[in-house]
């Protein structure tokens, strides 16, 4: 490549990405999902489209679509809180691996005996679909007011599954790789140890490392965040383990370590996130040749339609048998099995290993994943209000980001009160600090002034909070707590220390 041509490239993305951030507006107003918009893009720029560029590398594209879900499920698994999917593990464990063989099962005998393809298209079509896409669900599930049980589930699932349903994609298309049933169900778990093991472990060492190292620049944080995460997918698949499930753990036990500057980590890792689904979509738009989909549009939607009304949902309710939650919420969780970029990506294994057929089906995946999710992700909210499912208001979290300042054995909490937090009206005494900790600075309306005990603290107002090592989680537990119960939070059953 010529400087020339460099020049040509850079100015070519740049204005894609101004495009692609303009478009997330327009998905804002419309809720028309943004990444039929990036898919947009990449046709109409596509040799079918007024761009008339000619790309047709499927083994580029796969790289490029691993690259990119490594860096979503790290930003995914950075803003997942542990809280929420604690009680979820259990029921999202097995939704991913047992929920996931009966959709395979499923959809593969309606793609078979419906619109004929043969029984080893067929198991990957059902397979690779069967996955829900970590992107479309942490993007949509977070501005729908669901209660923490149904979101943690599906946000959890959406990290699991990856993993299993790329070992079956692999198996599937490459010849004489299935063998016995049970060979490839334990592939399937040693793989998944290997990478929940490598994954946690990496997680807790990045943290306690990020922790006890005062860097000499707030900017080195986020970088070295994101190194860690991506190093525990590359550990992990280099170990052959799940590379995918260790890269989301190591990103959850990163995301709730109360790392310094971690407002800045997560702007930074959301940056990450949206250039990443930006490129992948753009890239698999340009993949496709919208005249070459006019003849699988109704196989496809046929197949999308056992998938969405038969498979998911008889996957959700045997599945959840164990966990005795109540149907309305085990039928949003059928319809909220959001597809996305996951399943395209995944439909270009076949392609790249020379599975015959391989281009019908991604053909196929292109135009169900297309048409079904305009059907579901917009309509999810409505379904939700109709099942009477949702979440009351609740507190604001508080925005607490720390800098170590480590030749004084202390921490500085930059504290920033939102407008539903019940902060609002406390007097600096009455926050109850632990000893070891104090409000050295209030910034008020872009003026800042040293408070005195009986200052009374106001939503919009940052303070400057200084602790001492020792005492720095229970500060920030103490203001979080008053953020969520006020003045009187210990006494209140909010937590936090009240003397």
């Amino acid at each position: 490549m010529t400087v020339h041509q460099l020049n040509e490239l850079l100015l070519v993305c740049s204005l894609v990405l101004l495009l692609a951030v303009a478009a997330v507006r327009v998905s804002s107003r419309s809720g028309l999902p943004s990444l039929l918009l990036y898919l947009g893009i990449g046709i109409a720029i596509g040799q079918d489209g007024f761009g008339n560029v000619v790309f047709d590398n499927a083994e580029l594209t796969q790289v490029m679509g691993y690259a990119a879900l490594v860096v979503i499920l790290a930003e995914g698994g950075l803003g997942t809180k542990w809280k929420e999917i604690k009680p979820a593990l259990p029921a999202a464990a097995v939704l991913s691996l047992f929920g996931v063989a009966v959709s395979v099962g499923i959809t593969a005998a309606g793609a078979h005996y419906l619109v004929g393809l043969d029984w080893r298209q067929s198991l990957i079509i059902g397979a690779v679909v069967s996955s829900t896409d970590a992107a479309a669900v942490f993007s949509v599930l977070r501005k729908v007011p669901l209660p923490s049980r149904i979101t943690g589930v599906l946000e959890a699932e959406s990290g699991f599954n990856d993993a299993p349903v790329v070992i079956l994609v692999v198996a599937f298309s490459t010849t004489g790789a299935i063998g016995e049933w049970y060979v490839l169900v334990g592939k399937i778990a040693l793989e998944l140890a290997i990478g929940a093991a490598i994954g946690l472990a990496v997680g807790w060492l990045g943290a306690y490392g990020i922790r006890h190292v005062a860097l000499p620049a707030s900017g080195l944080y986020p970088i070295a965040v994101m190194a860690i995460a991506v190093s525990a997918y590359a550990a992990g698949a280099l170990a052959h383990g799940s590379g995918f499930l260790a890269v989301y753990l190591a990103s959850v036990v990163l995301g709730n370590s109360k790392l310094p500057h971690w407002p800045a980590t997560r702007g930074f890792a959301d940056g990450l996130g949206w250039i990443a689904q930006i490129g992948m979509f753009v890239l698999l738009g340009l993949l496709v040749t919208p005249s070459t989909l006019l003849d699988d549009i109704w196989p496809a939607i046929l197949i999308g339609l056992v998938l969405t009304l038969l498979a998911r949902p008889v996957s959700v309710f045997l599945a959840l048998v164990p966990f005795r939650l109540p149907w309305r919420e085990r039928a949003l969780m059928s319809w909220a099995g959001l597809r996305g970029a996951v399943p395209i990506i995944l439909s270009t294994i076949p392609m790249v290993t020379g599975v015959e057929g391989s281009e019908r089906i991604f053909n196929l995946v292109f135009v169900l994943v297309v048409v079904y999710t305009l059907i579901q992700g917009p309509t999810l909210p409505w379904l939700a209000k109709a099942l009477g499912i949702g979440r009351g208001e609740e507190a604001a979290d508080l925005g607490v980001e720390s800098a170590p300042l480590e030749q004084l054995r202390g921490h500085l909490l930059s504290v920033a009160i939102p407008e539903e937090s019940k902060m609002h009206g406390v007097e600096v005494a009455e926050l109850r600090l632990p000893a070891g900790a104090a409000v050295t600075l209030v910034v008020r309306d872009n003026e800042s002034f040293v408070p005195s005990p009986t200052t009374v603290l106001r939503h919009g107002d940052e303070l400057l909070v200084v602790a001492t090592n020792p005492v720095r989680d229970a500060t920030e537990r103490r203001l979080r707590a008053v953020a969520q119960g006020g003045k009187l939070a210990g006494w209140l059953g909010t937590g936090g220390s009240s003397s």
